[in-house]
Order: structure tokens, then C-alpha cells, then sequence
């Protein structure tokens, strides 16, 4: 007989054998009924052996779970007849109990029936009691027992609804493939994964019920399954299609060829679940977002793969569903940049890592600095001096905006007192400070504008607070009432970006507002070096022209930022804008080479730059 080495658990390694060593002592003698009535009509399978391993005799049962009658037995090696000599370990420990230097040896085998079935067999082996020689082979047929077990791990391992394999056998075979014996030995030694959740798939089963819903989880594990075979034809391993909860579903590619084979793959699951699935006598359309990950099995853990596929599908999500992305490592270090500048943005300002820097806001007509723009930096001890548009996004998000904002409005109040102070007897510039709409929910702006103008002495014409037009434009409420006390304090109300927004013009006669900064993108339209009138003008000017035009009948001024070029100025300065911003004039600069600027005749080009 032949078979293969099977030990009786963990379920998921049953060719293990296991060999035990307890029951040292001999076992008892038998009751005294006649040993040879008793050894022919167990119902348990034994043999006699002797101390070469020659079967001295059999019973009836042996010789019926082997396929063949106990006399032909007699004499038979007995570690061939149930497959003991497959494995070094087992042959090792029945010589040492032939020996009597071990006590006994119990192990599974799956032993061929000569009939062709498979049986599955618990083989014990023990010295014979008193002054016998050899030992008592006993055979329990355990196919039944293995059957059932088999039964309770495929259910134990395999979703209710699709019959899919769950999210336990996933991992157990995602464990396995990057096991470094698995991939070292033969394939390519990659992995690959499609991670896919349906999209709007709660909202089926919302207003269908649950019963739909599962009925068509199992209708799209039907089109992977298709799609993930016909992946795999002509290919070593077909993918392995698994539901590891919910609506979220993971191909599992093992030996993957490269990223084109997962994309392929991916693509082709979008194109299956285009048509609408018949579900009850309903016609239902769902899609899918795919998070696709390609890469080398070395170095690679399942929590790694899952996190790098998790983070991959929320991109599929985030750039509008119904498509698979590749996993990119780079936007994925800058998710982490991000998370790891949110959890330490509040600490910072603690810590005082914030710095402002000042951008000069010039006179068209004379070249003359006016005010000043307060720009803040984050002086991160990991990644280095940071612009706003790197975290102000964050502490808009957690809140951090409003401790923040205070900080950058009470620092730029006092250095434009102290500018003014330095410098008596030149026209006093104001500062300009960026305000978010979260700052007037939040907290009260007005009073906290009050308290810093009466703590640093500015005076209030001389602090200009931006907003951006969507914020402004529309406001009603609170902001709306912000706005107007504090303009009625006597400081000055600026619309940042003004013209990418909302631009409602009617709207804005009735706002507290004193500037309108208009949008860089529309000063990079002009084109031309000189003001040649024989050349049509730009549509851009056109419409920044018009914009000034109805600023100045509504009593407003306007500046102009991103002025880059001296033909951009002359430009400007042609169409009426009353003041520029821009790197023509000066880069953000430390406040003492503000300083430097004061008392002037006028703002060269670039003086301000590095």
C-alpha cells in the first residue's frame, strides 16, 4: 500500500505526522478471555509485528481496510502496508518502538484502497504487554471524521452568500504565497492584487433590502470568477477570487508577470460589471473602484500589500469612481507627509515653528510701497520650511486654523507697529492678513482683531484681512456681520482671487469691502511688451479692464497679483490698477528686508529677491 503522511491537526496541515510519547508504562494485561477470539473479531483493525517489522498475523478487519484477506497479510513489511516509510520522522520513531526505546507511535495516513478510493487511517503502534516480542499495529478508519472536517473548514472558510472563498482563507493563502520558501523556489516571485469595492452598492441595499443585495454580491462574484479563469487560462495560477466582506472583493494574483497583467485584469473586471444584472426582475447597474498593487513578494508583508490596496482604492474613489488605479509611491509618501504634518500641526504652533514673511504691495502710479502681505511658514524640523499651501488645507480641516490665524495676525500687528515705529517719519504701510472662513465660525474675529489692534497700537486702516471670493460672495449671517464691524472699526476688507469664484457683481455693492485682489491667471494673459494700439488686446485684459472699471465706479481699489514682468506693470498700469504683487517687485522676504524698502523713492524690479 502507498499514501502520503497526514498528522491529525491543525486542520489546514494534515500531511504532518504527529508522534506521541506519552503512555510510557506497558499497558495492561488483557482480561483473561481467549486472546486469539478476541484479536479475530475486534472490530478494530490489528496486526501482530514482529521485531523486524514482519506482520506475524492479522484480523479480519486489517485485511478488509487494506482491500484483502488477513492471511495474505502474514508475513507483509508492515511499515509498507500503511505507508510509515514516506517520511524520515515516522520511520524513525517506529524503528525506535520495534527497538522498545519509545513507548508509541500515533500518526494519520491516506492510504490508497485497492478499489481506488482513498482512506483516510490513524495508525498506532505499541510494544505487545509482558514478555512478548514486538508490537500491535492498530488501524482506526478516520475518512468519516475527515470528511466532516473537511465539510466545517470549507464552510469555516468560504462566504454564504457568493460561496467565495472569505476574508480567513484570503489571508491564509496571501500568508502563504509570500512565504519566502513559496516564492524562492519557483515562479516569478511576484504579487499582485486587485482590490475592488462596488460602487453605491448600500444604496441597493437600502432601498431594496438585504435579499437583493446578497443576491447580487452573488451575481458579481460570478463575473470575477469568470474573469479571474480566464485570467488564469494558459497561465500556471488563475487568480483567486475571494469577498473579504461587505461589497469588497480581492483578486489575488500569485507569480505575477508585471503591473500590465494586473491591469489588464482590473480592466477587465470594469468591463464585466458594465452590464446591468438581472436580480429578481430587476435590471440593477453597479461599477466598481479598483486598487491595483504590483510589486516584489520579498520584503513584503500582508499587512503591507492590504494597506498600499486599501489606500490605492480610496484613490479610485477620490478621482471619481468606476476606474482602477495603480498604487504610486510617490503620492503615496505624500498621503503620509500629509497625516504626519495633521498630527503635529496644533503641537507646532505650541512649539512655535511658524515664521511670517512679508510680499511688498506697490503703487502702480509711483512705485511706492504701500502695505505689505503676510505669508506664514511652517519651519518643520523633518521636511524643512514649508509654504501654506502644504498645510493651511489641514488646519482648515482640524480646526488648528483658528489657534493659528490668531498667531499670524498678532505677530503681523505688531511688526507693522514696529515698522512704523522705526521709521517715523515715512507714510506707514498696512499689512495685509489671509483670513479663513472657519476663523469667523469658529471664533470671534472680531474680537480677537479688537484685542490685537489695542495690544500692539496699529491702528486699524493699516490691517487689510483677505478673504477668498467664495467666501465671501453669498455670505449671509454671521460672516455677513463679521465683515461689517469690522469695517465699521475703520479695517479694510480685501477679496482675494477674485474673478476664479463666484463673481456675483450685483452682490458685491453690498458688501463691506474695500479691495478687489484680482486672480494671478488673469495678469499671465497679458501678452504683449509694449502698448502698441495697432495689436487687439488680450481677452484677459479685457476683462481685467472691466473689472477695474466697475471696482473704481463702486469705490474700490485693485491689485493685481502674480505681476511678473515689467510689460505686465505697464500693462496694468495703463488699464487703471492701482497696485501690484508679484516676484517683478520682491519674492515673500524676512521683515527686516522690508525694512531695507522703507523710505525709498520708489520699488526697483527684483529688489526684493534672493
Amino acid at each position: 500500500m502507498s499514501g502520503t503522511s497526514e498528522g491529525p491537526a491543525p486542520a489546514a496541515d494534515l500531511d504532518r505526522a504527529v508522534i506521541t510519547h506519552s503512555d510510557l508504562d506497558a499497558p495492561p494485561r488483557a482480561e483473561p478471555l481467549p486472546y486469539r477470539s478476541v484479536f479475530t473479531a475486534a472490530p478494530l483493525a490489528m496486526a501482530v509485528v514482529d521485531p523486524e517489522g514482519l506482520v506475524v498475523s492479522a484480523n479480519d478487519t486489517f485485511g478488509a481496510l487494506l482491500g484483502t484477506s488477513a492471511e495474505d497479510l502474514a508475513g507483509a513489511v508492515a511499515a509498507d502496508l500503511v505507508d510509515l516509510t514516506s517520511d524520515a520522522r515516522s520511520w524513525h520513531s517506529y524503528r525506535e518502538v520495534l527497538g522498545g526505546r519509545q513507548a508509541r507511535l500515533r500518526c494519520t495516513r491516506r492510504l490508497k484502497h485497492p478499489e481506488g478510493h482513498s482512506v483516510w487511517a490513524q495508525v498506532t503502534v505499541t510494544p505487545l504487554p509482558g514478555e512478548e516480542r514486538g508490537v500491535l499495529m492498530s488501524v482506526t478508519d478516520i475518512s468519516a471524521r475527515r470528511e466532516l472536517q473537511a465539510r466545517l473548514r470549507h464552510l469555516q472558510m468560504h462566504d454564504p452568500v457568493t460561496r467565495l472563498p472569505n476574508r480567513t482563507l484570503f489571508f491564509e493563502r496571501l500568508t502563504a504565497a509570500l512565504d519566502a520558501e513559496s516564492y524562492e523556489q519557483s515562479g516569478t516571485g511576484r504579487i499582485g492584487l486587485c482590490f475592488l469595492d462596488l460602487d453605491g452598492f448600500k444604496a441597493v441595499n437600502d432601498t431594496l433590502g438585504h435579499r437583493v443585495g446578497d443576491r447580487l454580491l452573488a451575481a458579481v462574484a460570478e463575473r470575477l470568477t469568470r474573469c479571474a479563469d480566464e485570467a488564469g487560462y494558459a497561465r500556471a495560477n488563475t487568480p483567486l477570487v475571494a469577498r473579504l466582506g461587505g461589497d469588497e472583493f480581492a483578486l489575488l494574483v500569485e507569480d505575477s508577470t508585471g503591473t500590465e497583467q494586473l491591469a489588464d485584469l482590473a480592466e477587465s473586471v470594469l468591463t464585466a460589471l458594465q452590464a446591468p444584472f438581472d436580480i429578481t426582475g430587476r435590471r440593477l447597474s453597479v461599477s466598481a473602484s479598483i486598487g491595483v498593487v504590483e510589486r516584489h513578494a520579498a520584503g513584503t508583508t500582508p499587512t503591507a500589500l492590504m494597506q498600499a490596496a486599501d489606500t490605492t482604492l480610496y484613490w479610485a474613489k477620490a478621482d471619481g469612481k468606476a476606474r482602477w488605479t495603480l498604487f504610486d509611491p510617490e503620492r503615496n509618501a505624500h498621503r503620509m507627509t500629509r497625516q504626519a504634518l495633521a498630527s503635529t500641526l496644533r503641537p507646532a504652533v505650541e512649539r512655535g515653528e511658524f515664521t511670517l514673511e512679508y510680499q511688498p504691495l506697490v503703487g502702480m502710479a509711483d512705485g511706492r510701497l504701500t502695505g505689505v502681505e503676510a505669508l506664514v511658514r511652517w519651519n518643520h524640523p523633518q521636511f524643512g520650511t514649508l509654504t501654506p499651501n502644504r498645510f493651511i488645507g489641514l488646519a482648515e480641516e482640524d480646526g488648528s486654523i483658528v489657534q493659528l490665524g490668531r498667531w499670524v495676525l498678532r505677530t503681523a500687528c505688531r511688526q507693522a507697529r514696529r515698522w512704523q515705529l522705526d521709521h517715523p517719519g515715512e507714510p506707514p504701510i498696512f499689512v495685509s492678513v489671509n483670513v479663513a472662513v472657519r476663523q469667523v465660525w469658529d471664533s470671534d474675529l472680531v474680537a480677537d482683531v479688537a484685542e490685537t489692534l489695542a495690544e500692539t497700537g496699529l491702528a486699524p486702516h493699516l490691517l487689510q484681512l483677505e478673504l477668498t471670493e467664495s467666501a465671501v460672495m453669498g455670505s449671509a449671517g454671521r460672516p455677513l456681520q463679521a465683515l461689517q464691524a469690522l469695517s465699521d472699526m475703520g479695517v479694510r476688507i480685501a477679496i482675494d482671487d477674485f474673478g476664479t469664484g463666484y463673481s456675483n457683481l450685483a452682490y458685491l455693492s453690498r458688501l463691506p469691502v474695500d479691495v478687489l485682489k484680482l486672480d494671478g491667471s488673469f495678469v499671465r494673459g497679458f501678452q504683449y511688451e509694449d502698448r502698441d494700439a495697432t495689436r487687439p488686446s488680450s481677452a484677459d485684459e479685457v476683462v481685467v479692464e472691466a473689472m477695474i472699471q466697475l471696482a473704481h465706479r463702486l469705490g474700490l481699489t485693485v491689485t493685481a497679483e502674480c505681476v511678473e514682468t515689467s510689460a505686465q506693470a505697464s500693462r496694468l498700469r495703463g488699464i487703471g490698477c492701482d497696485t501690484g504683487q508679484g516676484w517683478l517687485y520682491s519674492r515673500p522676504v524676512p521683515p527686516d528686508r522690508i525694512s531695507e524698502l522703507l523710505g525709498s523713492p520708489g520699488v526697483q524690479a527684483g529688489v526684493g529677491n534672493p
